[in-house]
């Protein structure tokens, strides 16, 4: 079962961009493509924790700021040759309105 909270308008993200969610336990990176697909990740590099809501979106990865690790925006997971993952969080977009299940 998920349990939905609306966070946002989908034009209150930017295209290409991001805007953090904080939750009690973490902070979540929910991120906008150039097409409007919108997909959230815990704002931390699996590598050295740097800050995906900085970093720059190409198609549907991140790439971190810190170390320009590639971070798949559906899994979480750093594109070859890195490894490792983050949390990456359901979301969905309804009448304009970004929602996300954590």
């Amino acid at each position: 079962m998920n349990n939905w909270i609306e966070i946002a308008a989908l034009e209150d993200i930017p295209r290409l961009g991001s805007r953090v969610v904080k939750t009690d336990t973490m902070n979540v990176a929910v991120f906008r493509t150039r097409d409007d697909q919108v997909f959230a990740l815990k704002d931390e590099c699996p590598h050295k924790q740097g800050p995906l809501s900085q970093g720059i979106v190409s198609g549907t990865t991140v790439t971190c700021p810190l170390h320009n690790w590639k971070i798949d925006l559906d899994s979480g997971c750093a594109t070859g040759p890195d490894e490792g993952c983050t949390n990456a969080f359901r979301t969905k977009v309804e009448n304009g309105k970004v929602y996300l299940s954590i």
